[in-house]
Order: structure tokens, then C-alpha cells, then sequence
């Protein structure tokens, strides 16, 4: 049980650039970094070392067996794995590299969570959940890898009650996640009782429905991934995973849209696609050597209809050749007869799976969690805390190293929670690496150069915010546009306030330091690509900070709190695609069990109870908000209070967050706008900067806390 802690006075320490530091300052700022920097050359102590970049193992366990290594994890062509600063997990004996660590998941005491937070929800709930939540779980459903028997069985899930083995009332996660755990009177255990998800309440059916699975490509949480592309080619090695082109045709195309041709289509940006063809596709092969799991190349393709919604209109599952087997793809249409209707929702079932694999490798871990490490790192190494910029950005920093060490802890590491529920199994991290490789680049980690990039949006100085949206009615990126902007004011304001000219850009050898290291060290593999911008002048750091502000706060946010309503009833976004499609190599006996039970091989495919179970409990945990949330812009930090300019600029901000709620809720109340409202259709509310704790769907936390 965790102890009141009395709370350490809040020490107001005023930012000073380097040059502006008084003289009574300047030893101790000095002494600070040589000891933070951690480089060898300075004081650095042992629990000072993640504040370094080494090279380590964080999540594979080979000394509990071969099938559990993992590669290396590392930042270069060497080692190729998303940099990650060091945890505590010990190494294997036979590793050169061993060292004595701590049993425990190691963070340094600055970076730990406050008493508070660890008190109240937090992701620390993430422990009592994989160690007493999931053996539950388990062990009351008997065969790990059964199928639901039939869909009413699934809806049960929010009726089933599941005791939890091995808690004391001390020990309940009824104090940590409320939302998910409830008391059973007055015993001492706890049980699970799942909460009916928003979108089911609303409308059972609406799974079902092929434009709620177009609706949420815009409005879900996944809603960064879906692009302009035409025509349809691989870039892979033909030699190695078969012919490039694309099985689908124009004619099939112009089948399904009806009344254009496909070449005026993509005239009038009509045309989108999920395309996860060339990324999944090298996995296929291993990934169907693990048990109870299949893989495809897939591209889903998207029509925009005249009322500004979107139609899916084709599928294309492709796997590469191997095992004496030619190369195999087909397409799949909606169609009007049973057989190619029950197609259609199979494959689309692997297509869901497939985007959310890539929402929480990519979209969530990769792009928010883990590219955060190198800024925070090398902030604590190259910023003393005195620092104006250090000051700017540590509310976007608050303890998502503590909830990264979580992460790899229980969610990412070997054997853990996403390789046992998420289709690429236990190459989940070696599939978030390559998307690392193949996708992330500094400057489209920026809303709108990632809708530029992406083909969804177009510069135009005359349209909101310098940008016209390839769909207008984007709910995504129409509210994210104006946080960007709210931000980007807000940054502006405070570095105009600190730094006069350009020439104090340059001159400012701890900023320079610290943009130079996040490039040369951070991302080491990745410093002689494009897209790092450089740091000469004051609009070069707003866009920096920026972007690294709106990643913490606003696409967090975007791809993190609603996971729980739109995943929570998993047939909607599966994780995990189990078997292939019936007509891929297809045998008489799975031949007629499609045609006299289509539905039972949907079942099949889904995951099994144990998998859907399991991830319903962890996404209703990561989407929760904790009591104690630090919302951003809501309260001022200490540091800013004594400076007139800057309390007032924070002012201005937290006015404009405040009226951001105004036009988020407006735009939810429009009819016109088919994405945001309709009959059962969750409103997109999800960047709604303040609300309350829970499993909201709303708020946009400072920075990524879980």
C-alpha cells in the first residue's frame, strides 16, 4: 500500500537562457549538466543512466527460453530497433553487455510518478492488471485458444462476472481502475465486469455496417493512416515477394463507384486507401509459422461519396510466395450474393486486424511513446532545468519514461500482452522497427505535413489554418488543425518573449546542443535523413517544440483515449485475424464448412475468448483518465507565474482551449457533417482539451502519462 506522502514544496525557479544566467547561477547551472550529461566525460552516477543511449536487450527474456529472444534493441542498421534509454531488465548471462541491474523496472526518482499519481489511477494499474486481472481471466475460461461459439456469446462479455484470484482487500484494483474492477460486496476479493463500450450502447450494430468501418478511417482512432495513392504498386523485390502490380482492376473499381470513370475519380480526389501492403507483407511467411495466427499484404480502398462520406468499395489480401507456393492475392467487393458478402466480411475482419496492429505498433507506440524518448533524454542531458525551453517543455515530458519502462514491462516485452493478442505475434516490435525505418521522418511527425504528405490536405493560404482538406468533413484533422494552432501560438508567444532575435537561436549553446544531440544520438540511424529541420532561427524552434508538444498532447490524445470505445467490442476492430480466408488454397472440408457456416468461420477468425478478454481489460486501462490528469493548458506551471508577458500569453492559451471545446461541440450538432452525427454514431470528441476522469473519450492530457 502506497503511504501519504507529504508533498515537497513547489520551488519557483525562474528560466534563464544561458547567457541571462546571474553570476550566483552560473557554477551551479554548470555542475547540473556536467552530471546530467552522462556522457562519460561528466559525474555521472549509475542511477543516472537513462540519461544515456545505450545500446540493451529491454524486452526479450532468452534465459527463460530460445523462443523468447528477441533482437537487440538499438537505433542503427546494426541493431534495427527504435533507440530506447534503459529500464532495469537484466540482461541475459551470456550477453557481453551484461551488467548487475535492479530487479525492478528502473527509472530515476525524477522521472518516477508523483505520490499522487502513483496513489490515485495511474499506469501503475497496469501491474495489478497483468498480474491479478489477466491469470483471472485465464483461468476462467478453460481453453485459451476456443472461439466464441456465437455472437451472443460475445455481448455476454459485459455480463461476465470474473473473480480475481490472490487479492486482499489492501491489494484490490477496485482503488486503481475503478471503471473496470467492482467490489463484490463486502469480501475482500474483486471482480471484472466489463462496461458496455459507448458505440455498442448507442448501436449494437453497428460493426456490421461497412460505412461505420469507412466513418472511422476519419473519426476513429486510428485516422492518420488512410491517404490518397494512385495507381497501385508494390516497391518490394518482385523476385522475392512475386509480381508488384495490384490485382485491383479499373474495372472493378468502376464497377463499384458507378457513373465515373476511375481516371476522373482520382482527378476529383475520390479515390483513398489503407494501404498495408508493402509493411505487412514481409512478416506474412513468419508470422504463419506461430500458432493460432495468419498475415496478409492488404490494401482497402475507399470511395467518397457525394455527402462527404466514404464508401469501402474493395480489399486486397496478397501473400508473398513461399513454402513451394506462388505468390497469392485476391479482391474481395461487398457484392450482392451471400457467398461474396460473407467474403467481404471475412477479409474485412484481416483488414481491421491489420490497422490495428498498425494503430498500436505505429500509429500509438512508435510515433508517440517511443519517439518521445530521445527529446526527453537529451533535454535532461543537454537543458539545465533553469533553461526557458527546458521549462516550455517539461509538461509535455511528466512521467511518460516512468510509463514507457511500464510498457515494456507487461505490454511490448517478450511474451507480454501485445504479442499475445495482436496479429504479428512475436514480431510486433521487429514490425514497429520497420515502419520506423520505412515511414518516420521528423518533419511529417507534424500534423500538417503529415496531411500534405499523406495527400489529405493541400496548402492554400485562404482556407482555416493555410491547408485545404482533401474531405472536407475530417473530423480528425478539422479539430487537430485548430489545437496545432493554439499551440503553435502558444509557443510562439513564450520563445518571442525569450529570445529577441534570430542570432540568440544560434548563440544558445545548450538549445543547439540538445537539437544537435535528439538528431546525431536519438536517432542516430536516421541523422543524415531528410526532414530534420535545422535550428538557426525563432520560427525554426517554434516548429520544433511544436511538433514535439502536439505528438505529447494533441496526437496522443487523438490515438490513445478512445481505444476502449471503439475497441472494446472487439468485433469491430479485432486484433488478431486467426485463420485465412476460406478460398486461399482452399480444401473440400473448409469449403463446406464456409458454406454451411459462414458465420463460425467469421468466429474463428476473431479472436479467441481469452485474446478478446484480455485486450478489452488493457484498453479499457490505457483509455481511462486518471483523477488526478493534468489536462493540457488547464493550470499554469509555477515557473511562469512571476512573469507577467508569460502568465498572460498562458492565459490567451487556456482562453482558446476553452473555446476549442465550443467548436468541437458546434460542429458535432451540425447535420451536414455525416462523419461526426447520425443515428447511433459516437460524436468526435476526442480532442476536447478538459473533462473528467474515467473512460471519457475526451481530454487532452499535457503529455503521454499512459
Amino acid at each position: 500500500m502506497i503511504e501519504d506522502v507529504k508533498a515537497a514544496p513547489t520551488v519557483k525557479l525562474k528560466p534563464y537562457l544561458p547567457s541571462q544566467t546571474p553570476s550566483g547561477l552560473k557554477k551551479l547551472r554548470e555542475e547540473e549538466l556536467e552530471t546530467l550529461r552522462g556522457n562519460g566525460k561528466g559525474k555521472r552516477k549509475s542511477f543516472d543512466r537513462i540519461y544515456d543511449y545505450d545500446v540493451y536487450n529491454d524486452i526479450g527474456n532468452p534465459d527463460a527460453g530460445v523462443e523468447m529472444r528477441r533482437p537487440i534493441l538499438g537505433g542503427n542498421k546494426e541493431f534495427p530497433y527504435p533507440r530506447r534509454c534503459r529500464t532495469g531488465r537484466p540482461l541475459s548471462k551470456s550477453d557481453p553487455r551484461a551488467e548487475t541491474r535492479s530487479s525492478f523496472i528502473y527509472v530515476p526518482r525524477d522521472e518516477q510518478f508523483s505520490s499522487l499519481k502513483s496513489k490515485n489511477f495511474s499506469a501503475m494499474s497496469l501491474f495489478p492488471v497483468f498480474h491479478a486481472a489477466v491469470p483471472s481471466i485465464v483461468g476462467v475460461l478453460e481453453d485459451a485458444d476456443k472461439e466464441f461459439p456465437f455472437f451472443t456469446a460475445i455481448d455476454d462479455l459485459f455480463k461476465l462476472s470474473i473473480k480475481l484470484k490472490g487479492l486482499t482487500k489492501k491489494g484490490s484494483l477496485q482503488n486503481v481502475i475503478p471503471w473496470l474492477v467492482k467490489a463484490a460486496g463486502k469480501i475482500t476479493e474483486s471482480i471484472i465486469c466489463f462496461e458496455s463500450p459507448e458505440t455498442w450502447e448507442r448501436d449494437n450494430f453497428f460493426w456490421l455496417r461497412d460505412k461505420e468501418f469507412a466513418r472511422q478511417t476519419l473519426a476513429g482512432i486510428n485516422p492518420n493512416a488512410i491517404e490518397l495513392e494512385w495507381p497501385l504498386k508494390s516497391k518490394l523485390d518482385p523476385k522475392i515477394y512475386g509480381p508488384t502490380e495490384s490485382a485491383i482492376t479499373t474495372e472493378i473499381i468502376q464497377r463499384e463507384i458507378g457513373g465515373l470513370t476511375v481516371e476522373e475519380a482520382v482527378k476529383k480526389k475520390k479515390l483513398f486507401v489503407l494501404d498495408y501492403h508493402d509493411l505487412l507483407l514481409p512478416f506474412v511467411n513468419k508470422v504463419r509459422e506461430l500458432k493460432n495466427t495468419t498475415l496478409y499484404g492488404s490494401r482497402t480502398l475507399f470511395f467518397l461519396t457525394s455527402d462527404g462520406t466514404l464508401k469501402s468499395i474493395v480489399i486486397e489480401l496478397t501473400r508473398p510466395p513461399g513454402d513451394g507456393k506462388r505468390q497469392w492475392k485476391h479482391v474481395f467487393t461487398p457484392g450482392n450474393h451471400s457467398t461474396e458478402s460473407w467474403l467481404w466480411k471475412i477479409a474485412k475482419a484481416h483488414v481491421l486486424a491489420h490497422d490495428s496492429a498498425y494503430h498500436e505498433l505505429v500509429t500509438h507506440w512508435l510515433r508517440t511513446h517511443c519517439a518521445m524518448e530521445p527529446y526527453i533524454i537529451s533535454a535532461n542531458r543537454q537543458l539545465s532545468v533553469m533553461h526557458p525551453i527546458y521549462k516550455l517543455l517539461q509538461p509535455h515530458f511528466r512521467y511518460t519514461m516512468e510509463v514507457n519502462a511500464l510498457a515494456r514491462g507487461y505490454l511490448i516485452s517478450a511474451g507480454g500482452i501485445i504479442e499475445i493478442g495482436f496479429s504479428p505475434g512475436k514480431y510486433s516490435m521487429e514490425l514497429s522497427a520497420a515502419a520506423y525505418d520505412l515511414q518516420w521522418q521528423f518533419d511529417l511527425q507534424a500534423l500538417p505535413n503529415d496531411l500534405i504528405n499523406r495527400g489529405m490536405a493541400e496548402p492554400d493560404p485562404t482556407a482555416p489554418h493555410g491547408l485545404k482538406l482533401a474531405i472536407e468533413d475530417y473530423p480528425f484533422a478539422n479539430d487537430d488543425l485548430c489545437l496545432w494552432d493554439i499551440l503553435k501560438s502558444w509557443m510562439s508567444d513564450y520563445i518571442y518573449h525569450y529570445y529577441s532575435s534570430d542570432p540568440e537561436i544560434i548563440a544558445d549553446q545548450e538549445l543547439q546542443c540538445w537539437w544537435t544531440e535528439v538528431r546525431t544520438v536519438g536517432h542516430a540511424d536516421k541523422k543524415d535523413s531528410p526532414g530534420w529541420p535545422d535550428l538557426k532561427t525563432r520560427d525554426d524552434l517554434i516548429h520544433i517544440v511544436t511538433t514535439i508538444a502536439w505528438v505529447s498532447s494533441g496526437h496522443h490524445a487523438a490515438v490513445n483515449f478512445g481505444q476502449y470505445t471503439f475497441g472494446g467490442y472487439f468485433p469491430s476492430r479485432p486484433s488478431i485475424a486467426r485463420i485465412n480466408v476460406p478460398i486461399e488454397d482452399p480444401d473440400p472440408e473448409t469449403l463446406n464448412f464456409f458454406y454451411n457456416k459462414p458465420h463460425n468461420v467469421l468466429l474463428k477468425c476473431f479472436p479467441s475468448q481469452t485474446q478478446a478478454t484480455i485486450i478489452m481489460a488493457i484498453l479499457n486501462v490505457l483509455s481511462t483518465h486518471s483523477p488526478d490528469e493534468e489536462y493540457l493548458g488547464e493550470n499554469i506551471e509555477p515557473a511562469w507565474t512571476e512573469d507577467a508577458v508569460i502568465k498572460e500569453a498562458f492565459e490567451k492559451f487556456n482562453g482558446r482551449l476553452k473555446k476549442l471545446e465550443g467548436v468541437i461541440d458546434s460542429r458535432n450538432a451540425d447535420v451536414r457533417l455525416r462523419n461526426r452525427n447520425g443515428a447511433g454514431i459516437v460524436p468526435y470528441e476526442l480532442l476536447k482539451p478538459f473533462w473528467e476522469p474515467g473512460v471519457t473519450s475526451k481530454g487532452v492530457p499535457y503529455s503521454i502519462s499512459i
